[in-house]
């Protein structure tokens, strides 16, 4: 049984869910348990192999390991003593230690730090700072400062976090390596040294100025660069202006999210620029050329169709937002809104009177349809 696939032991297929592994661990640690079966030493050492199995299987890191190497990724750990059930394989493996299998997987993030050495230094957080622009600056883009607090490099200690003139000694918990191993169960982990954080040293004598840490809050004027066309929730990142990193260690990137305020007459939809413009009834019925200033400080002529209604749409080619890093522009698109009089002179009802009196029913087709569907609809 010491070379059973883990798989089989709990009777599941290898892309089974968590769900369905600890459903089928329970029905077999269910099935051998020692209560169920007094005596029987195959019994129990078959609920001793699946309670190794699904300990394995059920953690996504060691389930990794374990599809990747088999049984060879624990047999270092297991070796001399043997496991539940005779063990899962015998001899040495091809790695020192469990915490050098996952980190071949995983990568350094898992144990720490490649090939067994220091863990590198801890990189500065990443920012966030949010900036108000209007239509205008997403349309022409703007260079901007912006004054912000984040912790620099100390002066004092240029970062390094120890008083000046003194130096760093190895680090007593893990001699300098930068990881401790602890052994858990069955398996022997590494993690980075509580005492050094993985760096392998420590401080005898901390900086005065910034305790320590190797950085300092400090208020810093930055220059931001907004190129055209960009839109609500457009990123940008400044590189190396984050938070520093504590010791030395490399800064984060800032990174500044763009808010694009409410246009007074525009609405933006990716390129398009959108407008509702109201025109007089007669400009509607006779047609005419209107003209709309645009956000690159042009005068577009817009021509008005004899006869439009109200809430057609009409499309300027290029008028539009220019194209964020890349070229061309979007278009100007304005919706028409007829609007009727209000107030009329003596003289202008005169006239529309007499306008009433030469119509024919062909003028205005649409009303003569619903009215003739009218008739239609109930008889009269």
């Amino acid at each position: 049984m010491s070379e059973t696939d883990f798989y089989s032991l709990l009777g599941v297929s290898r892309d089974a869910d968590a769900g369905a592994l600890k459903s089928a661990y329970r029905k077999q640690a269910m099935k051998y348990h020692p209560d169920r079966n007094p005596g029987d030493a195959d019994a129990e050492a078959r609920f001793k192999a699946v309670g190794a199995a699904y300990e394995v299987l059920k953690d996504p890191q060691k389930r990794a390991a374990y599809d990747q190497y088999g049984h060879e990724a624990f047999t270092q750990s297991m070796a001399g003593g043997g496991g539940p059930g005779g063990g899962f394989g015998g001899g040495q493996g091809d790695f020192s230690d469990i915490g050098d299998i996952f980190e071949t997987i995983f990568g350094s993030a898992f144990g720490g730090a490649g090939g067994g050495g220091r863990a590198r230094p801890r990189r500065g957080a990443d920012l966030r700072y949010d900036m108000q622009i209007g239509l205008e600056d997403a349309f022409h883009g703007k260079s901007t400062e912006i004054e912000v607090e984040i912790s620099q490099a100390c002066d004092v200690c240029d970062g390094s976090g120890a008083e000046p003139g003194t130096s760093t000694t190895r680090c007593p918990t893990c001699q300098g390596h930068g990881k401790v191993r602890a052994q858990q169960g069955l398996f022997v982990i590494e993690r980075a040294c509580p005492t050094c954080h993985g760096r392998g040293e420590v401080i005898e004598k901390p900086c005065g100025e910034c305790r320590g840490e190797g950085r300092v809050d400090k208020e810093q004027t930055l220059e931001v660069e907004v190129p055209p066309g960009v839109d609500n929730g457009t990123r940008i990142r400044l590189t190396g202006k984050g938070e520093a990193g504590p010791q030395g260690a490399p800064p984060g990137d800032l990174y500044i999210f763009l808010h694009v305020k409410q246009h007074a007459v525009f609405e933006r939809e990716g390129t398009a620029l959108f407008t509702r413009v109201p025109v007089s009834f007669t400009t509607a019925a006779l047609g005419e050329t209107i003209e709309i200033p645009g956000l690159d400080g042009d005068v577009h002529a817009i021509d008005i169709p004899s006869g439009i209604q109200s809430g057609r749409q009409l499309r300027k080619r290029g008028a539009g937002m220019p194209v964020l890093q890349g070229r061309g522009r979007g278009d100007l698109v304005i919706e028409v809104m007829v609007e009727t009089p209000t107030k009329l002179s003596g003289r202008q009802k005169e006239l529309l009177r007499e306008f009433r009196e030469t119509e024919t029913g062909e003028e205005c087709p649409e009303s003569r349809g619903f009215f003739d569907r009218m008739k239609d609809a109930f008889g009269s």
